[in-house]
């Protein structure tokens, strides 16, 4: 069975105690740059899921974000802090509010 794709690291373990040898490499720091690619993967299967399962998917999604920020030398607290300093300047999505259009005076 192919999969070519990233894993998290305990993965290889389990598939071994089912009794099915993993075939692993270790990635390059130029590869492992391509983690957009597995948080890309990780959104897709939180829009697929709903309840408990999408709250598991946003936590892969979350650890994917850490690992990103890893490659930056940062922390997910730094990204968190970021986010909570945007939410003071700029406000959050939790007034639903949608912008149709601006009007625009043309002189």
């Amino acid at each position: 069975e192919e999969h070519h794709k990233l894993v998290k690291g305990n993965i290889p373990n389990i598939i071994k105690s089912n009794g099915e040898p993993p075939i692993i490499r270790i990635l390059t720091n130029e590869e492992y740059k391509k983690l957009e690619k597995k948080l890309y993967e990780e959104y897709q299967e939180v829009l697929e899921s709903n309840g408990e399962d999408r709250i598991e998917e946003l936590a892969d999604m979350l650890r994917g974000h850490q690992a990103l920020a890893k490659l930056e030398n940062k922390y997910l607290e730094d990204i968190i802090d970021v986010a909570n300093q945007k939410k003071i300047k700029r406000g959050s999505f939790n007034d639903k509010i949608f912008l149709e259009k601006v009007i625009t005076d043309n002189k």
